[in-house]
């Protein structure tokens, strides 16, 4: 599906900016995104209040929302259809994040942070995803994951789908294996590998035989 909004480079900025606010907003009245998508809640009054206070904050990327088709209301229907939640649904993002609880990136090095890597057919990757996301909210796996969306990205090496589950600290092995036997509870029971951030900061990236993962479990 495309979304004719997306076309415009200021309305693609201001909807990825609006989705991280509603997600925040959303989770201190109580509720992540997805727990009132999957439950079939009406969050119109949240939603309505949230791009209000997105309106006044920032007027210009509000207007280039306002002015698709559709405007707020096409954004609120989109969410409700899984837009921001469920990977084959989401065409406006790259990406869905979920965070650890209480997660602040000012607590953490960079550097120091790598990620297990796990590459799934794109039929496969919603359930896998709810499972990982799952975990994650619950404090059970690393500081964040991730995973690619059915929006086509131009930075894509692979033709498959891919989670990122984040740990803070690659030379902790204790926690990144933790982390491994909690993903094959959750059903990746395949060989994975665990990339450092370092090597994806340099550009490193397996090609032509190099290997650049860390951990292979």
């Amino acid at each position: 599906m495309e979304v004719e909004g997306d076309e415009n480079p200021l309305s693609g900025a201001a909807y990825g900016i609006f989705e991280i606010i509603l997600n925040r907003e959303l989770t201190k009245k109580g509720k992540y995104l997805f727990e009132r998508v999957e439950a079939g809640e009406n969050f119109r009054d949240d939603f309505d209040l949230i791009f209000s206070d997105f309106e006044d904050e920032y007027p210009q990327l509000s207007q280039a929302l306002a002015d698709e088709p559709g405007g707020k209301d096409r954004i609120y229907n989109m969410l409700l259809e899984g837009e921001g939640v469920i990977p084959s649904r989401t065409t406006r993002m790259y990406w869905i994040v979920q965070d650890y609880p209480d997660f602040s990136p000012e607590d953490y090095d960079d550097e120091k942070g790598g990620k297990w890597l796990i590459f799934m057919e794109k039929a496969d990757i919603d359930e896998i995803w709810r499972k990982i996301r799952d975990a994650t909210a619950a404090g059970r796996l690393g500081i964040s994951a991730r995973v690619s969306t059915a929006k086509e990205n131009p930075d894509s090496r692979d033709e498959r789908a891919v989670v990122y589950v984040n740990t803070a600290d690659w030379e902790d092995e204790e926690d990144v294996m933790r982390i491994r036997e909690v993903l094959r509870e959750l059903g990746v029971e395949q060989r994975i590998g665990y990339k450092r951030n370092i090597e994806t900061y340099h550009g490193e990236y397996s090609e032509g035989g190099k290997k650049v993962t860390y951990y292979s479990a």
